[in-house]
């Protein structure tokens, strides 16, 4: 979700740093994308033949489920929005008014399919005006859940705008600090010592993977290991006439899905604190987080999913 929605923040950025337009970039991810999947759940097929579920497990996820179920009205019918949003996708439609439409449905659905939740806010009685403030402070500040059960509040109190301002925050930083870095030519200095290694378009790939991850582990940041490795090599990609959307694909095999692997990282800590699950013991399993950067740059080498171009010499597909 988070490499391949055009709803994600990340999969919005790669191509916008890399200079390619978004469904172009959504639909070459899938060469590498697919068979890093495959893959992946041919792992936990042969992981899941060696697991046999305890009781426990079985019993807490009934207890989740019962919770869920007593708190809202759950059904098909609340996925009207997400289906929208998911036909606007295909439709190729922007990404901010997709999402827009998508909140505003959220909204609706929520008057319509969870009117007890209103009540509740506001203490007892329902009226119009007080629903709508319920909602406005909702989308605002997110919702903050009491249903007894820790796991079940910790997943659902989230949300609001206030949540993204950190988000935010960090890619206008990122933007500002890769702005800052190419100026005073670090940049340009970083991207020469490196590409001096570079003989063709597998080593190329390889190096803006390895430098998105390097990033990952250093600058802790998901969002500068897509920014910073993004500006140091567009003029490479485009000096081989190389067309844009390899390199935002470059960036997300490197950087979006590696940065959950590293316990010090933004993102591996906010999934280790959410998960309550310490980042090394989550880490062996996340196969498909592994197997990308890999397959990125193999498909690299053999020159496969790689596009040139328009005019330029040995132009593929």
């Amino acid at each position: 979700g988070d490499k391949l929605s055009p709803l994600s923040d990340t999969t919005n950025l790669a191509p916008a740093v890399a200079g390619a337009e978004l469904f172009t970039h959504v639909r070459h991810l899938l060469y590498t994308t697919l068979p890093a999947y495959a893959l992946t759940l041919a792992g936990f097929a042969a992981l899941s033949l060696l697991h046999q579920p305890s009781v426990q497990d079985a019993a807490q996820v009934e207890e989740v489920a019962g919770i869920i179920a007593s708190q809202f009205n759950v059904g098909l019918y609340t996925l009207i929005a997400p289906a929208v949003v998911l036909a606007l996708v295909a439709l190729r439609a922007p990404a901010l008014p997709a999402l827009a439409l998508g909140a505003l449905l959220g909204g609706v659905e929520a008057l319509v399919f969870q009117p007890q939740l209103f009540a509740v806010a506001d203490a007892g009685g329902f009226s119009w005006k007080a629903a709508y403030t319920t909602l406005v402070v909702t989308a605002h500040s997110g919702v903050q859940l009491e249903t007894g059960h820790a796991m079940v509040d910790s997943l659902l109190s989230q949300g609001g705008m206030l949540n993204m301002l950190n988000t935010v925050l960090l890619i206008i930083s990122a933007m500002v600090f890769g702005g800052a870095m190419e100026a005073a030519g670090m940049l340009q200095k970083l991207a020469h010592s490196i590409l001096r290694l570079v003989s063709g378009v597998g080593s190329l790939v390889g190096a803006t993977v390895g430098t998105c991850i390097l990033f990952n582990i250093t600058a802790s940041d998901q969002y500068l290991s897509i920014v910073v490795p993004g500006r140091m090599f567009r003029q490479a990609f485009k000096e081989r006439r190389l067309a844009p959307k390899n390199l935002s694909r470059a960036l997300e095999d490197g950087g979006t899905v590696t940065s959950v692997l590293v316990p010090w990282n933004t993102c591996g800590a906010y999934a280790a604190s959410v998960l309550a699950v310490p980042t090394a013991a989550y880490l062996p399993y996340c196969l498909f987080n592994w197997l990308c950067p890999v397959v990125a740059v193999f498909m690299a080498s053999v020159r496969w999913g790689v596009a040139m171009e328009p005019g330029a010499p040995e132009e593929q597909a």
